[in-house]
């Protein structure tokens, strides 16, 4: 056992540490409200598949387009400061969005929404990283795993909503305000100071590493390899962002359009998703530090790829919300783990791992949609949803990057 592992955080770092939790929860509980509105949207503006993948690809295109200014802006006011006022005006362009009288403001409002989390993401991913240094352990994934808890309660909220008839103008309006608020008090308790925390490798506690494995992401690299090995972390959060958009953009659709189920009940394919999703996430550390991050890596895309792909194969409405909770499951750790490679990637600036995977693996919002749409319009939403066995294959054939346990 290191010393490491007996370190007694402060009492201030305990607090930013509940304040991170509760920056990541407002980010997952704000989108996934407006999530199970979107066939609500879809029918009012009577768009097609195609129409409605291409609008709600506005979100990651907004990220896309913004998301390289989040390291500037964190350097300048702070990943703190940042992360709220992204918090808010994420609620913004989400609160536009569920009162859209046309694609074009649709389109618009997320594309607002999307630039704003894409600021947040970066900026609490790095505030996070900041107190994991302090804590001198891993506890990155334990954020993300709140996001997912945040996310299981906004896609409830929607449901529930949904349920008792309120409009999504007062829906909306009430979470963001909520969230909002949420955010601001947070603020008051995260690290204060520069973002210029600095901390030794071997002392953040990276997962898988304490039997002294090596990361083939921490091997000496030449500026080759370091671009490799950046580009297979790219693909392997992208895979995870591919799962998730799946569950945001299409599955309460498939539920209700080609299943049939009533529109409560089609909500259940997203919170199924987040939730086990969460599940993961509170295992992961524990199951990387048996096995390594390569094997659970590559192990839960097996799961995604073959849950999701039975699901599909004999689609019943259990079946696919158990597929997309298999696919929730298998991918917990991809993201997290690919940001915490990346940020400690050599060759490359402090942070600039960081948010060029988290830039870069939006792509796979970006294409998504509009891809699946197409799909879907030429075959059915069932074959377009095979996007998610695919993701678990991307993964099985670049998880070699992650860092593997040697016993």
């Amino acid at each position: 056992m290191t010393v490491d592992v007996l370190r007694r955080p402060a009492p201030a770092d305990r607090r930013a540490r509940v304040a991170v939790a509760v920056l990541f929860f407002t980010n997952g509980a704000l989108f996934a409200n407006l999530l199970p509105r979107y066939p609500q949207i879809k029918a009012d503006l009577g768009i097609g598949n195609a129409a409605y993948g291409l609008a709600v690809a506005a979100f990651p295109a907004g990220a896309i387009t913004a998301g390289l200014a989040a390291g500037i802006l964190v350097r300048r006011f702070g990943s703190a400061r940042v992360a709220v006022g992204g918090t808010l005006l994420t609620g913004a362009g989400i609160l536009a969005a569920g009162l859209a009288d046309s694609v074009a403001v649709f389109a618009g409002a997320l594309f607002l929404a999307g630039a704003m989390d894409a600021f947040t993401d970066v900026a609490q991913n790095a505030h996070g990283l900041r107190v994991q240094r302090r804590y001198g352990r891993s506890i990155i994934n334990s954020f993300h795993a709140i996001w997912s808890i945040g996310a299981v309660t906004g896609g409830s909220m929607a449901a529930a909503a949904i349920a008792l008839g309120v409009p999504r103008g007062p829906h909306l309006l009430f979470s963001a305000v909520v969230f909002a608020v949420a955010a601001c008090v947070a603020l008051r308790y995260c690290l204060p100071g520069p973002e210029t925390d600095t901390g030794a490798a071997g002392e953040t506690g990276e997962t898988g590493a304490g039997d002294g494995a090596v990361s083939p992401a921490r091997a000496p690299a030449t500026g080759l390899r370091t671009g490799w090995v950046l580009a297979a972390l790219v693909l392997i959060a992208t895979a995870g962002t591919l799962v998730e958009d799946a569950g945001m953009s299409w599955a309460t659709l498939y539920l209700s359009d080609s299943l049939h189920a009533t529109a409560a009940l089609a909500a259940s394919g997203y919170v199924a998703l987040v939730g086990a999703q969460f599940v993961g996430r509170i295992v992961g550390d524990r199951l990387v530090d048996r096995f390594g991050q390569r094997t659970v890596a590559r192990s839960g895309a097996l799961i995604a790829a073959v849950g999701m792909g039975l699901a599909l194969a004999v689609p019943t409405v259990p079946g696919t919300v158990l597929g997309f909770a298999a696919a929730g499951f298998g991918v917990a750790t991809l993201v997290p783990a690919a940001m915490h490679e990346a940020d400690e990637l050599p060759g490359l600036k402090p942070g600039s791992g960081l948010t060029l995977v988290s830039w870069l693996m939006r792509l796979g919002f970006l294409l998504s949609p509009p891809a699946v749409g197409l799909v879907a319009d030429a075959t059915s939403l069932r074959v377009g949803l095979l996007v998610v066995p695919l993701a678990g294959l991307i993964v099985l054939v670049c998880g070699g990057v992650l860092r593997s346990r040697r016993g």
